[in-house]
């Protein structure tokens, strides 16, 4: 049994991640610890044992844990401590474990167009973190200050230039737990923002498979963009066309499929493995990649060890 350090929060050894992922695949990791606030993250990262590896996630939104679990300390944040949406004239202070819809309308109320957060299926954390973006905006485009603790417990906070964002991408140091970002979004009238919104709602509902066991876009776009709300521009360039190109639209493999609604997205139909999942990805990165010459990369996460 290993021993964890003495903290507020709550420590559940070897603690299975399959209900925590939205494809509901997985092992357990050796722990999953729920810090109570950011005083009690710093007192456990500072006294983990070194030789321990951390991984924070947030809603499991766009994450594969593989079958063999993670061997790793597995941070989820949560609570008043870390959920919280405050503003000022200029600028949204948002907690990481803040759901991207909530910030985008809690934002959208007061004037301020974060708009394209409103689909993004997760929390702040990990919005920064990957740079999440649609519609052609981005968390890059508005963030100007993140702060987060790293693997030695102490706090940091940078600029949203010294991220160094990327598409899906940013210099964040490894085994860092963002817990808070503040945005400075630029200003349009609330009614418009709302209606925006309502606009990016139905969009997806149409195009994407909504009720669904899903983690999102699978394949990072190799043109380097997300699609924009209006769709003008080429889909030569988009995983989905390449993947339905590739006559994946609708293939199955175990117990995962491709969606027949969006080639993009992998779907548990009810008893994946997520050996299923990655190796469904797998196949069809190697056939698209025969056929175009392109190799999809992946967007979904991919942690663990396989079984």
């Amino acid at each position: 049994m290993r021993e964890f350090p003495t903290v507020r929060g709550l420590i559940t050894p070897n603690r299975s991640l399959k209900d925590l992922t939205w494809l509901r695949v997985g092992g357990p990791a050796l722990a999953l610890y729920q810090p109570l606030d950011v005083h009690d993250l710093q007192l456990f990262l500072r006294e983990l044992k070194s030789e321990l590896d951390i991984f924070p996630i947030g809603l499991g939104s766009n994450l594969i844990v593989r079958d063999g679990g993670i061997d790793a300390v597995v941070i989820r944040l949560g609570g008043k401590a870390f959920n919280y949406i405050k503003s000022d004239n200029q600028y949204l202070i948002c907690g990481a474990a803040a759901l991207d819809s909530r910030v985008a309308i809690n934002a959208a109320e007061l004037g301020f167009d974060l708009t394209f957060m409103r689909t993004i299926p997760g929390c702040v954390g990990g919005a920064v973190v990957m740079n999440a973006g649609c519609y052609g905006d981005y968390v890059s485009s508005s963030l100007t200050e993140v702060t987060f603790i790293d693997r030695e417990g102490r706090t940091n906070r940078w600029s949203g230039e010294k991220m160094n964002f990327g598409y899906r991408s940013s210099a964040l140091p490894m085994g860092s737990v963002v817990v808070e970002a503040i945005f400075r979004p630029t200003k349009a009238k609330p009614e418009d923002l709302l209606e925006k919104m309502e606009k990016q709602l139905r969009n997806r509902n149409e195009t994407q498979p909504r009720n669904e066991r899903t983690a999102g876009s699978t394949f990072r776009n190799p043109s380097g963009f997300s699609s924009l709300l209006d769709g003008n521009e080429a889909d030569e360039l988009k995983a989905w066309k390449l993947i339905e190109n590739s006559g994946f639209r609708g293939f199955e493999l175990g117990g995962a499929k491709v969606s027949n609604k969006h080639p993009n997205f992998l779907i548990n139909t009810g008893d994946a493995t997520s050996a299923d999942l990655e190796n469904l990805g797998e196949l069809i990165r190697k056939n698209v990649l025969q056929k175009s010459g392109i190799l999809l990369e992946w967007e979904v996460i991919r942690v663990g060890k396989k079984d």
